[in-house]
């Protein structure tokens, strides 16, 4: 199984990620961003798209990576990814459902101000245009089909230890 922890920037997606890990048996966390480094790290490099997700190849990476390694290992996989594009979460979700990969969709959500406050606040990676660029595409993301795709945990109020409790709850049952 795959427990897929969306949403943007600041949610608390690679904070919570690892909390879900140990309260789930035989999970590991995998953070398919590795795969669009991976990418980046060609060289000469790929052409410039802005984001290693709108690299046609990337997407089914992340479906062969986590299917391989759910085939080693068994148990499930958490991956604290983004994916804000509607096509690009059909691809990876039919491409993990051709393989028999049931997947657990949750979506890390905070109000503007919160997330704004939290990128801005971050002492690890420090303040990023890049990270405050995905607000609005959140938002849209969020009105159009996001939240109709996933279980929303809203983590305004939360700690990542009580979001992570949530998350694993709900899959335990």
């Amino acid at each position: 199984m795959i427990v897929w922890l969306n949403g943007t920037h600041g949610a608390g997606k690679t904070t919570t990620g690892p909390l879900v890990r140990q309260l789930l048996p035989d999970s590991r966390v995998f953070d398919a961003e590795k795969v669009g480094e991976t990418l980046m790290d060609i060289t000469p490099g790929l052409p410039w798209t802005g984001n290693f997700q709108h690299w046609p190849p990337w997407r089914p990476l992340v479906v062969e990576t986590a299917r391989r390694a759910l085939d080693y290992t068994g148990g499930t996989l958490v991956m604290p990814m983004t994916v804000l594009v509607e096509e690009y979460w059909r691809e990876i979700s039919t491409g993990l459902a051709q393989h028999a990969i049931p997947v657990r969709h949750f979506v890390l959500h905070a109000d503007r101000d919160t997330l704004r406050g939290r990128i801005e606040g971050d002492t690890d990676m420090g303040p990023s245009t890049f990270r405050l660029a995905y607000l609005e595409p959140y938002a849209e993301a969020a009105r159009t089909w996001l939240h109709r795709e996933a279980e929303v945990v809203d983590t305004t109020h939360l700690t990542p230890a009580q979001a992570a409790e949530r998350i694993a709850e709900s899959v335990r049952s």
